[in-house]
């Protein structure tokens, strides 16, 4: 278990302890979308990191936009930071944007 899975494990846990104990409602509804979009953002980056270990032009890009070499915790910094630029709007919009953007091709542009 690498490090973002940890952090979204024990993000699950704290939310699964506060919807038990009946905790605040808006605190519930922060966590949930904050867990959204660590799913979001961890998944593409993944995938992206998979993607990229059999393409050289991929991991090019990576290192010509400065995050350095090909590593899971360099392609997740650069998947967070393009997720941040997007438009935020409304939670659904923004983790159905994470997940419909094409990293691969902002990596190459």
């Amino acid at each position: 278990m690498d490090d973002y899975q940890k952090e979204i494990a024990d993000l699950e846990r704290q939310l699964e302890q506060l919807v038990e104990a009946e905790g605040d409602a808006s605190t519930i509804a922060e966590l949930t979308m904050q867990l959204d979009i660590l799913k979001a953002i961890y998944a593409r980056a993944t995938d992206l990191y998979t993607r990229g270990r059999g393409d050289d032009g991929l991991r090019v890009g990576l290192r010509m936009q400065g995050y350095g070499d090909w590593n899971l915790d360099n392609v997740y910094a650069f998947v967070y930071e393009r997720s941040v630029e997007l438009e935020a709007g409304q939670h659904g919009t923004f983790v159905g944007g994470i997940k419909q953007a094409d990293f691969a091709m902002m990596l190459n542009s």
